[in-house]
């Protein structure tokens, strides 16, 4: 009899799947035990990979994406386990978790479902390993932050039960869809997960379900897994907020009374656009504050040096007219510096000053076009770049001196890494940190536990090594480091000035949490070209670039184009930033795994001829696009598709 069903719901995450997987298959080894992987249409790679690495693995692809419900519905109706796991591919078991978890439930016939203590990829406890129902007051708590200011109190900690040790067992309302291992008899009495829940949500209703069952639903202290996008890794994404808070609703509705319900969704309607809205903003503060700074400084400068200036030369100018002016002049530097990478981190004053020349360089030859009577003086304008040079270097100095991380002058240093496993994997895994920093050959570390004295543990022999060779980061070897003592080292490690990595076992992957706002830290990424800051650069320059030209040029262009007024729109929804000439192709749904860019007046499809999926082929040319990208490419798919360049 198979002992366990192990289904895994996976979309456009092949890097954290292929290690579960390896990780599922060493627990499962002296177990009957099924595996499952049901793919919601991933653009990534990811069918082909399970299939080629993982054969003995039952795949279902579907070709759309079908929600994480019942992606895991179609798993279960087919299992053979006593036993069935919800598994989520961004996680990594211990060797006994599986022997662990069905020896228990073995044990415990009253126990309809089943939860395990949770670690980040830092090794920090997640509190979501054990939860309490969501009423009102609970929620209540938790939005007003009150849940976090009293974290073990019985009375406001109920969210994530903080007053129960997470060393011990625990009889709890609800388990962590991210792990929930359920016997399939209580299933088939109490229902499989709601399909009315695309994503989030449903582990909170099918637990809740459990307890009305009859069943207990149990927080299992002695085994640990690794959980890389917990909760509080997207905590901070808008998208994340509603769709969570929406599922929360329909739970309420579903199992309030009416009057609770009501009050249920005037808190979750509180609470998203409470949440939304600081999210929004934090983002907003983030990326806009020194640049607004910058200008602010910039404007102050131009209006000191006319001032002076007019004081000087016995001139005066027009205030309104100066105002527009130097707007102007503002924004002409500072568009130049982030074209030049001014505003690219680490920061590099040789950029800024690049920018600015530039920048002078345009303002001066537009001033050559104005009427005398539009006309300043060359010498504010001067000036004035000279001043903004020097309020650049001011306040990145101080920012590098305050040590302020995103701020630091000039190139940062490599990385000093540690790399845990043998001779074997040392070398390939030195050869993947290559790859992204050819620096990093003398600076990554070969880090043997096994040798030191025999009163030190690993833990403390790391701890050690770490703190001797300063140590930024260190990799284990999941081929070599068994994964109970991988998670075992990052739980004992303080890891407050350490990043934890793993490398899966014959992959081009180094996977870790580095903070809080990165699910995955990946040296090696697959989209990552098109998001570069230095290609965006490029992409946009190229737009602007070609839109003046052809603006300048449309009496002549605009015979050879199929749509002629369209051709007149994209022109100038080019130049304001709204669209770009080159765009993703049209798809059912884009993978969330793609950088996002400006929509396109054209496509990777329109390269080609004849095309007889369009909605496949587009799918995979996206991912190459993002993958791949180049302005020659731009330029070709222009070239190949210029008749429709009217396309709205």
């Amino acid at each position: 009899m198979v002992q366990l069903s192990v289904i895994i719901v996976n979309y456009n995450v092949s890097y954290f799947l292929e290690q579960c997987l390896h990780s599922v298959i060493k627990a499962s080894e002296g177990l009957n035990i099924e595996t499952f992987v049901v793919d919601n249409n991933s653009v990534d790679g990811s069918v082909d990979m399970v299939r080629e690495k993982f054969p003995d693995v039952k795949l279902i692809a579907n070709k759309d994406n079908v929600g994480f419900s019942r992606a895991n519905n179609q798993a279960i109706r087919i299992s053979n386990g006593k036993y069935v796991l919800l598994l989520n591919p961004d996680t990594l078991v211990e060797e006994d978790t599986f022997a662990k978890t069905i020896a228990y439930l073995d044990e415990h016939p009253d126990v309809g479902g089943l939860g395990v203590r949770m670690i980040d990829g830092q090794g920090q406890f997640l509190p979501e390993s054990k939860r309490g129902l969501p009423t009102p007051l609970v929620a209540f708590y938790k939005i007003f932050g009150l849940s976090a200011m009293f974290p073990k109190s019985r009375t406001f900690s109920e969210y994530h039960l903080g007053y129960l040790s997470k060393e011990e067992n625990h009889e709890i309302p609800i388990l962590s869809g991210a792990f929930m291992m359920m016997r399939k008899e209580t299933l088939d009495k109490v229902g499989l997960l709601d399909e009315d829940y695309f994503m989030y949500g449903e582990d909170i209703d099918l637990s809740y379900r459990i307890t009305l069952g009859g069943y207990k639903n149990v927080y299992f202290s002695e085994t640990r897994i690794i959980h890389y996008k917990g909760e509080s890794t997207k905590k901070s994404s808008v998208n994340y907020v509603f769709v969570f808070y929406r599922a929360m609703l329909i739970f309420a509705k579903k199992h309030f009374s009416k009057r609770l319900a009501k009050t249920f969704s005037f808190l979750i309607n509180l609470a998203i656009y409470l949440r939304a809205g600081v999210a929004i903003l934090n983002r907003f503060i983030k990326k806009a504050i020194v640049p607004v700074l910058d200008g602010i400084l910039i404007l102050a400068i131009l209006f000191f040096t006319k001032e002076i200036y007019e004081a000087y030369a016995s001139k005066s100018y027009d205030y309104t007219l100066s105002s527009v002016a130097f707007a102007t002049y503002t924004g002409i530097w500072m568009w130049a510096i982030y074209l030049s990478g001014g505003y690219d981190k680490p920061i590099r004053l040789g950029n800024i000053f690049k920018g600015l020349a530039l920048g002078t360089v345009a303002i001066l030859a537009l001033y050559g076009l104005l009427p005398e009577s539009l006309r300043f003086s060359r010498a504010l304008i001067l000036i004035g770049a000279v001043g903004a040079g020097l309020s650049y270097a001011l306040t990145r100095g101080l920012f590098h001196m305050a040590g302020f991380k995103n701020y630091r002058l000039g190139s940062p240093p490599p990385q000093r890494v540690g790399i845990i496993g043998g001779e074997q994997e040392f070398k390939r895994i030195q050869n993947l940190l290559q790859e992204v920093d050819d620096r990093s050959k003398d600076k990554a570390f070969h880090i043997d536990l096994n040798k030191g004295d025999f009163d030190e543990s690993p833990a403390e022999r790391l701890s050690q090594i770490i703190e001797v060779y300063a140590l930024n980061s260190v990799i284990f070897s999941g081929e070599d480091i068994p994964s109970h003592q991988i998670i075992s080292l990052m739980s004992a490690v303080n890891a407050s000035r350490i990043n934890f990595k793993i490398a899966p076992p014959e992959s081009l992957y180094i996977i870790g949490s580095e903070s809080i706002e990165k699910g995955g830290d990946l040296f090696i990424m697959d989209l990552n070209a098109i998001s570069n800051p230095k290609n965006k650069r490029k992409k946009r320059s190229l737009d602007v670039l070609l839109a003046t030209t052809m603006l300048l040029t449309s009496p002549i262009l605009v015979w050879f184009v199929k749509k002629k007024w369209g051709f007149i729109k994209n022109i100038f929804q080019v130049l304001s930033g709204k669209k770009s000439w080159v765009g993703y192709a049209n798809t059912t749904e884009l993978s969330p795994e793609l950088p996002k860019i400006k929509p396109g007046v054209l496509n990777p499809i329109d390269r080609l001829s004849r095309v007889k999926h369009p909605l496949d082929t587009g799918k995979k040319l996206n991912a190459v696009y993002a993958r791949a990208y180049s302005t020659r490419n731009d330029l070709a798919i222009i070239g190949s598709g210029f008749k429709r360049l009217g396309r709205l």
